[in-house]
């Protein structure tokens, strides 16, 4: 018997969603122009463009782009919040939102009737939200605040109580946009954790984030948005490091341009455990494994690769490259790999991204692909930073 196919729980067909956009913004201008040709002074502004994808049951995918690319829109479509102008969306199981901080929340309310009313409205019934309600309560931290009305609530005690709701429904959809950006560290790391618990238990996550290191550490998927169009669709670390090249104003097609002149092409990055297995997460000290895939269309008999280990903010760690490490090279003709061996990485805990770079040597033309893999790194040693290392503290007498 073959492998069954996950359903698909999103299908969303040939979506555009267009907003009218006053172009008199000021006090000023809207009392000159009022009761006067009102529609000349209102612009269409496409924010989704005829987009069209499947999700699959079970999987993890992130919305990405810069700020005005449509990401936030494009889930708020999915969540039923706003209306596509043309297309379908359609979506199959519960679903629980978090797309604006307290949304669905009344002010006036106190936390333990904002509970219940949130939780009705995403589906349970009041006896549902009597038997979770401690735990709601509990993981949200915020007990001792819990009858006192919303509106005197921080913005994090907001995120905690209805991201604390939201998980408790049990949903077979989380939708997630940017909400992890609010709360301390601990928090943020507690949602972090039942989130990657629900995708192991099954359930379809679909989140917008501008952190890097939160979609490498969740997400399998990631779809790269741009003035409201689908640019790419596929592997999280494709998706990251196409994500860099659109902040950073390179596209697809120059990208590809300059592979196709480079007598040497890095194809891929792959990150490998002990075992020569794929992997992504690794602790402190552990060894990894570098893979370089790479190609040439032609004989090359001097050539050179390596790869740098970056933090999400573009800091190197550190590199090698096979001139560092005299390494005797074969000729290149087609397809080759390369494996370097990293031992006892001594790497704080946190996300890195992987660069890597191929030249010929006599003719030049460097290839490299940025954010070519990712993989996070936990530690249980006392110390901040990205290294680590064994420290002791002793004190003496005067």
């Amino acid at each position: 018997m073959g492998v069954t196919e996950p359903p698909v729980v999103v299908r969303i067909e040939k979506v555009r969603k267009r907003f009218k956009v006053r172009k008199d913004n000021s006090l000023k201008d809207r009392i000159v122009h009022f009761g006067r040709h009102g529609k000349t002074h209102r612009e269409d502004f496409v924010a989704v463009r005829d987009v069209s994808l499947d999700i699959e049951a079970g999987t993890t995918v992130a919305l990405m782009g810069a700020n005005g690319s449509g990401k936030s829109t494009l889930l708020k479509l999915i969540g039923g919040i706003v209306a596509p102008t043309s297309g379908t969306i359609r979506t199959r199981g519960r679903m629980a939102a978090l797309l604006e901080l307290g949304a669905g929340f009344h002010p006036d309310l106190s936390g333990r009737e904002n509970v219940y009313l949130n939780a009705s409205i995403l589906g349970l019934t009041r006896a549902e939200i009597d038997a979770r309600f401690d735990d709601i309560v509990a993981f949200s931290g915020i007990a001792d605040f819990i009858d006192t009305a919303v509106k005197f609530y921080s913005s994090g005690m907001y995120v905690r109580l209805a991201f604390s709701v939201a998980i408790h429904t049990n949903p077979d959809i989380l939708l997630v946009d940017e909400v992890l950006a609010v709360g301390d560290e601990a928090f943020q790391r507690k949602c972090m954790d039942r989130i990657a618990r629900f995708r192991a238990e099954g359930c379809t996550i679909i989140l917008v984030s501008h952190s890097a290191q939160q979609v490498a550490e969740l997400c399998d998927r990631g779809i790269v948005l741009r003035k409201g169009e689908i640019v790419h669709d596929g592997d999280i670390d494709e998706a990251i490091g196409v994500l860099r090249d659109v902040l950073e104003g390179r596209d697809e097609a120059s990208a590809a341009e300059a592979a196709a002149e480079a007598p040497i092409r890095v194809a891929g990055v792959d990150i490998l455990d002990d075992s020569g297995e794929r992997d992504r997460s690794f602790g402190s000290a552990e060894s990894i494994g570098i893979r370089l895939r790479l190609e040439s269309d032609r004989p090359i008999p001097r050539w050179a690769a390596g790869f740098s280990v970056n933090t999400p903010l573009g800091h190197m760690v550190f590199a090698s490259n096979t001139d560092l490490l005299r390494t005797s090279l074969p000729v290149i003709d087609g397809t080759l790999t390369l494996e370097f061996r990293v031992d006892a990485l001594h790497l704080g805990a946190g996300t890195y991204h992987v660069h890597a770079n191929a030249v010929a040597t006599e003719e030049g033309g460097v290839h490299g692909i940025s954010h070519g893999a990712t993989f996070t790194v936990e530690t249980a040693e006392q110390t901040l930073g990205t290294a680590t290392a064994d420290v002791s503290v002793s004190i003496g007498g005067h």
